[in-house]
């Protein structure tokens, strides 16, 4: 990728917590590529992650919000524009959470309790992101804001959990409010549908390790890396994608459009005599 892609650019990186999340790569890339930066997360995050070492490496403030409260993240946005100096280019929401997931309860057996905190943390904190920016027209025209996705929400994957249901909501409200936002503002508002990746959160499902590597047998190109994943969305806050607004958009090595690879045959047909998985 060429030098200076986003060149006097300024945005507001969601959901950075250490090297292995997605949006610390692109916090990385953005700010590379002349982009200036702020940076949030939740207080947790902050006390658990190393987001502090990444403001100090981009030169970039840290601003706490917890994306399920209205009011911080008006305050967030608010403070950035202050910052900044005015409004700015592009958002990226990298939030998810389940506590369904992280507590180990099949689908089948949901807490809806959980269920809901499961929305409200990993969809619609992007309602309310984009609500807010509207509402506070924080965005320049061709601005640009991008969410991460996973293809758990068109298909369905043991172990996924109620995240496949949330991320189906994410990228319907992308579309939702995708059409206000560019009608009236210019703005665009696309998901992204990233390969799995060995990010904190990720980590924490049961059989990732598995989803992983058939994954990568599935995909073509191999699964799409967190630092690829950084390229992908550098190239949609820039002036490169004007035109491309309320997708949900596959960086997954060719893994969306596949049904059986060669490789994924090869390794079924190692384990078909030992493999007792009929019901499964």
């Amino acid at each position: 990728m060429g030098e200076g892609l986003l060149k006097g650019k300024k945005g507001v990186i969601f959901g950075a917590l250490n090297e292995k999340s997605i949006a610390w790569q692109v916090a990385l890339k953005a700010w590379e590529q002349g982009a200036g930066l702020i940076l949030t997360n939740s207080p947790v995050a902050l006390r658990l992650g190393k987001l502090q070492d990444l403001a100090k490496i981009t030169g970039s403030q840290v601003i706490p919000a917890d994306a399920t409260k209205m009011d911080e993240i008006e305050n967030l946005l608010s403070e950035s524009m202050n910052i900044f100096g005015g409004k700015f280019d592009f958002i990226l929401h990298s939030i998810g959470m389940s506590p369904n997931v992280r507590k180990d309860i099949p689908y089948e057996r949901t807490s809806y309790e959980n269920m809901l905190k499961t929305f409200d943390i990993s969809a619609l904190s992007f309602h309310r992101v984009l609500q807010t920016a509207y509402k506070l027209d924080a965005i320049k025209e061709w601005g640009s804001v991008v969410a991460l996705s996973y293809v758990a929400a068109q298909r369905t994957l043991s172990g996924y959990n109620d995240m496949g249901d949330a991320k189906a909501l994410l990228e319907s409200i992308a579309r939702s409010f995708g059409y206000i936002y560019g009608r009236d503002r210019k703005v665009r508002v696309n998901t992204v549908s990233q390969s799995p990746t060995a990010t904190t959160a990720g980590s924490g499902i049961h059989g990732f390790d598995s989803l992983i590597d058939f994954s990568e047998r599935m995909s073509p190109l191999g699964n799409a890396t967190a630092d690829e994943c950084a390229d992908y969305c550098v190239a949609l806050f820039s002036d490169l994608t004007r035109k491309v607004t309320m997708q949900n958009l596959f960086h997954d090595g060719g893994f969306s459009s596949m049904g059986m690879s060669l490789k994924a045959i090869e390794q079924y047909q190692k384990s078909f005599d030992e493999c007792d998985c009929d019901d499964k």
